[in-house]
């Protein structure tokens, strides 16, 4: 445990902020594999949803959801 006040004011805010991302993170995960193990429109439409809302709230960086969106179209594009 930190001694120095600033050192526990992080520790309090890291632990809200974690609290927050969970569920879009969660969400986001499981759409992704949702799309990746069923690549029907529906699941990649809403995987790619999930992703921007993770950009949006700093969850993700924008490479990384550009990867993510990337390998999922194509593999839907190898499906067809």
């Amino acid at each position: 445990m930190p001694n120095i006040k600033s050192a526990k004011k992080r520790v309090k805010v890291n632990k809200v902020k974690h609290e927050a991302n969970i569920m879009p993170k969660g969400a986001m995960k499981t759409a992704v594999k949702k799309a990746r193990n069923e690549a029907t429109d529906e699941n990649i439409k809403l995987a790619n949803k999930r992703i921007d809302k993770a950009v949006n709230k700093g969850i993700i960086t924008k490479n990384k959801a550009a990867r993510l969106k990337s390998n999922i179209s194509k593999k839907n594009n190898e499906t067809k």
